[in-house]
């Protein structure tokens, strides 16, 4: 009894995946939209990682200079309102608010606003780093004749990524899983065509599915990698 049920089940589970995958060739589908998934995501680390950047440098500086209030109050601004609202009410805003064209690109538009919610995270995990580094490596950059910029890059920033990857992975990861959302704005990412095979096929099930292994995956081997850079600067800071 039980190598039916056994054989019945694998059977069912071939057909849906045949359904599902082969096909028509709906793996097609899966792959373009994986493409998409991954153009958005790389698009938006790349902006949250320059804003959120700026934005930490900005803090930090305007804590030691009272001149730049203004900044540090419009970047407080910027992260309380983008951690305080969810990703999917901001896409939608920035979607219907500012990518108001016929023309307009929906991958940019995705990227642009994972991006610019990715960078209020980026910017708090940033400025950690930065206050995590002694303050005496300021001083000594500044005593070698470095201005500001040049000592936080050269010096400061370098120091801090060491202090931050494992927290900076775990957004990148993150925001990766937060694109499945783009089909909100019609892009038609990996979760979109799971989404589509699914009403082709009448079984929603297998293709989402195929998706969420998609996305473990991908996050699995983001993980792999990190913890391949951070083993890299240990021995680095060992030797």
């Amino acid at each position: 009894m039980k190598g039916i049920l056994l054989s019945g089940f694998f059977q069912n589970f071939a057909d849906a995946f045949y359904k599902a995958v082969i096909k028509d060739q709906r793996y097609l589908a899966y792959l373009d939209g994986l493409k998409v998934t991954l153009l958005i995501s790389v698009l938006a680390i790349l902006i949250g990682t320059a804003i959120g950047l700026v934005v930490a440098v900005v803090k930090v500086a305007s804590s030691q200079n009272k001149k730049m209030w203004i900044l540090n109050k419009l970047c407080n601004l910027y992260t309380t309102v983008i951690r305080g609202t969810p990703v999917m009410v901001q896409l939608l805003i920035i979607y219907n608010l500012v990518f108001t064209a016929r023309d307009t690109n929906e991958i940019i538009v995705g990227a642009v606003c994972f991006g610019i919610n990715s960078g209020a995270y980026v910017a708090e995990i940033i400025r950690a780093g930065i206050e995590s580094v002694d303050r005496g490596q300021m001083e000594a950059g500044r005593s070698l004749g470095f201005n500001y910029i040049q000592t936080m890059r050269f010096i400061i920033i370098p120091q801090a990524i060491k202090n931050i990857l494992p927290a900076l992975g775990n957004e990148l990861i993150v925001l990766i899983k937060e694109t499945s959302v783009a089909g909100v704005i019609a892009v038609t990412d990996l979760t979109k065509a799971a989404q589509y095979v699914g009403s082709v096929t009448w079984d929603v099930l297998p293709p989402l599915y195929l998706a969420a292994a998609c996305y473990l995956v991908m996050t699995l081997g983001i993980t792999k990698i990190l913890e391949y850079f951070e083993r890299r600067m240990t021995q680095g800071d060992n030797h």
